[in-house]
């Protein structure tokens, strides 16, 4: 149990990355750094920084690769975001989710985005309401639909690890609340976007935690079909060892 719930962690938890700055650390900067604070905190900005949004937007639609779309830059620089988040730069992918923000606020991805951010440095709720806003915006959002689910797969995890308490008298039973309302989620963002190995590994996860393994291994093989990642040896041993195939 305590594999599965090591690989429960790394996929689900808000704490995957480390990070350059803990979670009070980045609160305090933020308060004299707008450029922290998604959509810069909507700061009313000076006459500076508005010539500066302006000369980056503009040497920005100045190249080629994005003929003249503001869109397809925005997109650009959020998959730099990530690309920082995952190198464990907090702050610069914030930065660049911001900038595609500037080059195209309707672009409900950056709230991906800021998400991953807040997910990142621990901050769960605050995730959540990105999410939520992002989907209200856009309700078929695939990307905003898995990791606002993953939110929910993060509080089970929190919850399944705990011993019982006098507020919580059954963790695993009450758990399981939170384990349904990112299946629904996750479902969902399948429904919209069946391709997503992010999405399929989750549903595969979701299923085994739920006992379906008919299910998890229909969305596992989903998963391997598209490339595999990011399927752990942690989990395909478990899944193997709990979830016998039939011949």
């Amino acid at each position: 149990m305590k594999r599965i719930l090591f690989f429960l962690a790394y996929l689900f938890s808000t704490t995957v990355f480390s990070q350059q700055l803990n979670s009070t650390e980045w609160d305090e900067q933020a308060k004299s750094n707008i450029r922290l604070l998604p959509k810069y905190g909507l700061a009313q900005k000076t006459k500076e920084q508005k010539e500066a949004d302006e000369k980056f937007i503009n040497e920005t639609m100045e190249h080629e690769q994005y003929n003249g779309d503001r869109t397809a830059a925005s997109n650009h620089l959020i998959q730099l975001g990530f690309t920082y988040l995952y190198n464990k730069d907090l702050k610069t992918a914030m930065y660049r989710f911001n900038q595609a923000f500037l080059l195209d606020s309707t672009n409900t991805d950056i709230y991906w985005g800021y998400g991953a951010v807040y997910m990142t440095l621990g901050k769960n709720e605050r995730a959540k309401r990105q999410y939520l806003q992002g989907l209200k915006a856009n309700p078929r959002n695939a990307h905003l639909l898995t990791d606002y689910g993953t939110c929910f797969m993060s509080k089970y995890y929190d919850m399944v690890s705990m011993p019982p308490n006098d507020v919580v008298k059954n963790p695993k039973e009450q758990a399981a609340i939170y384990l349904d309302s990112a299946l629904m989620n996750l479902k969902e963002s399948y429904h919209v976007d069946s391709k997503d190995k992010n999405t399929l590994v989750k549903l595969s996860a979701t299923y085994f935690f739920k006992g379906d393994c008919l299910n998890a291994w229909k969305f596992y093989d989903e998963c391997k079909a598209m490339g595999g990642q990011p399927i752990t040896e942690e989990y395909t041993n478990e899944l193997m060892k709990k979830c016998k195939r039939k011949k």
